[in-house]
């Protein structure tokens, strides 16, 4: 799909599933593949429940356990195949090499230990600080992402910070061994939107500073826009669409792609109009068809859910699943 040579992380036909008490096995994560080019941002959106988070926790494997597993697939990262990395080398790559920004700061900061000792922590293990240093270090981190009077903060508890500078924290945590690759899951959940505003354009400043790849997750669609090279948009556990973004939202071929997009209201939006929705429902993981899961929910029948459709290139870099109900022009160029 690219030059490997540009990319940082390619994940190639991953398959994450999770093995239920009855010992059945639900794919939520069913072939994928994409990549992320050397210092650029890659977005990866799509409905609640779609895969993405899972995606991402496969990345770094910190999948739940013991239900969560890998089951097929690739995660090449700097050349090397993460899925046959030993523990040691995955807590050396976690946080040193690659950054989480986890959903929910509130749930990610251990509530028991002030903010100084948690970024302190990562610090002592990847860069071999002492006690000292680190809290230092910290300070320092916590006055790049605009934090005010760091001094102080590092020795409070995460209670007392705001909601938007619990997420500062958090992408302090994340950047501080400055690791090649960031993952930033929902980074800007629940937080206003001026605040939102804030921490997209600090993580963007940050990765052009730093020259390290992002992984952008969420259901947003204008962050998307915003503030991403590529897209991936996925469903139900599969990419149906994969471009850079403007020729994705110039261009969309897969019809879930357009249902989102059609989905965002405009200035052109008359006040008090119904706002566009996608018919009905995503199906359980458990009723997943083995073909077309987006015409699954459109209730259509016929060999399109019995049979997956191939992921082809429709122009230059821009692929898509090729199901003949959801894609008008699917003859490769």
């Amino acid at each position: 799909m690219s030059d490997t040579v540009d990319n940082l992380l390619e994940v190639k036909n991953l398959v994450t599933a999770f093995r239920l008490e009855n010992g059945d096995w639900v794919r939520a994560v069913d072939g994928i593949s994409f990549h992320v080019p050397k210092g650029k941002t890659v977005g990866i959106v799509g409905e609640s429940g779609c895969g993405k988070s899972v995606t991402a926790m496969s990345v770094v494997q910190l999948l739940p356990q013991p239900m969560g597993h890998i089951l097929d697939g690739e995660v090449i990262f700097k050349g090397e195949d993460l899925r046959s990395a030993s523990s040691e080398r995955m807590h050396e790559v976690r946080g040193g090499e690659i950054g989480v920004i986890f959903q929910e700061p509130m749930m990610a900061l251990n509530p028991c230990h002030r903010i100084g000792k948690q970024i302190s922590e990562s610090l002592i293990l990847h860069r071999g600080m002492d006690k000292r240093e680190a809290l230092q270090e910290s300070v320092s981190l916590l006055e790049k992402v605009g934090i005010p009077a760091p001094e102080k903060r590092v020795m409070e508890y995460p209670h007392q910070l705001s909601g938007g500078m619990r997420q500062r924290v958090v992408i302090a945590i994340a950047l501080a061994c400055k690791p090649d690759l960031l993952i930033a899951d929902e980074p800007t959940t629940a937080l206003d939107v001026t605040v939102q505003s804030q921490i997209l354009e600090l993580i963007e400043d940050l990765q052009e500073e730093m020259g390290m790849s992002t992984i952008l997750i969420t259901h947003d669609l204008g962050v998307i826009a915003g503030h991403c090279d590529e897209v991936v948009v996925m469903y139900a556990g599969r990419i149906v669409e994969h471009a850079p973004v403007n020729e994705l939202y110039a261009s969309p071929q897969h019809a879930y792609t357009k249902g989102l997009l059609s989905a965002i209201p405009t200035l052109a939006t008359p006040r008090k109009a119904k706002l566009k929705t996608i018919e009905g429902q995503v199906a359980s993981i458990k009723d997943f068809v083995p073909g077309c899961r987006f015409c699954q929910r459109m209730g259509r029948s016929g060999d399109t859910l019995l049979n997956r459709a191939p992921f082809i290139e429709i122009s230059k870099n821009h692929w898509v699943e090729a199901c003949p109900e959801c894609v008008e022009h699917n003859e490769a160029k």
